[in-house]
């Protein structure tokens, strides 16, 4: 019984270092229902590959946009562009340096997830944990109809950001507390929530009429801030939302018709 006892053991051993040398040979092997990631097409690069002076401030990696919380598809703090928008903005770069002053990106490339969820967000009418900060006076059942949600956009095609216009020294703009007081976006600047941008008049994502590039209320520094910006991403074929201060789309698109869904990670851009 002993010699067959012995022999028994063995085979378990045998049975164990079999099992552990077939999961060590199916690791990493996807499930047969499981779907790849998408990654990004070789013309995208992360931002700072071309120039990692622009200071990042990716909002919806974090809670403090309008939704409230990190949107679906950002995984990571990471600025993605196609290679022409990533260029002409570094070469608007070069120029406000010179000047004493730093372009800081909110967000680029957006994958068609984070607009879904946007829109799911926006359809939910009893999630309103944000509106004092980023939509005081628009009824949230008021977004699609006013134009500040669409089910399709422009950052989608990889060509479009959201960004202002920091003086230097660029001193780092405090973390966001979840849940701490909100102050509505269009407040003076000294009121609303802390940002190291110079004064545009509101806040990034400031769903409101006075975030409309040239709205006449808009006059002295604040207009000069907002003409500083606007000159000099026109100056390297950046077109402005009228609606919108901060947004900004490089013309010609290389992808005009196409809404990327790779997630906002640099893996997606690995060896570009």
């Amino acid at each position: 019984m002993t010699g067959l006892a012995s022999a028994f053991r063995a085979l378990g051993a045998l049975g164990v270092l079999a099992a552990a040398g077939l999961l060590a040979a199916t690791a990493g092997v996807p499930s047969a229902g499981a779907v790849p990631e998408p990654g990004a097409p070789k013309e995208f690069v992360a931002l700072d590959r071309v120039d990692p002076t622009i200071v990042q401030e990716m909002r919806y990696t974090t809670e403090h946009n309008f939704v409230g919380e990190r949107v679906d598809g950002y995984r990571q703090p990471v600025c993605i562009l196609t290679r022409p928008a990533a260029e002409a903005l570094h070469r608007a770069q070069v120029r406000l340096l010179a000047r004493g002053y730093t372009l800081k990106v909110y967000d680029c490339y957006r994958p068609q997830r984070a607009v879904d969820h946007f829109v799911r967000w926006a359809k939910d009418l009893d999630d309103e944990r944000m509106k004092k900060e980023f939509y005081p006076l628009v009824a949230k059942e008021r977004l699609f109809a006013d134009g500040y949600i669409a089910e399709k956009s422009g950052h989608s095609r990889g060509s479009t950001v959201d960004l202002t216009v920091v003086r230097l020294p660029a001193l780092p703009t405090r973390p966001y507390v979840p849940g701490e007081p909100q102050v509505e976006c269009f407040r003076p600047k000294a009121e609303r929530f802390p940002d190291n941008s110079v004064d545009m008049g509101t806040g990034f994502d400031c769903f409101d009429t006075l975030s409309h590039t040239d709205d006449p209320r808009i006059t002295g520094v604040q207009r000069a801030h907002r003409d500083l910006l606007r000159g000099a991403l026109a100056e390297q074929g950046f077109v402005n939302l009228p609606e919108e201060w901060w947004h900004f789309t490089f013309k010609p698109e290389p992808f005009p018709s196409t809404f990327f869904d790779f997630p906002v990670a640099r893996r997606s851009v690995a060896g570009h």
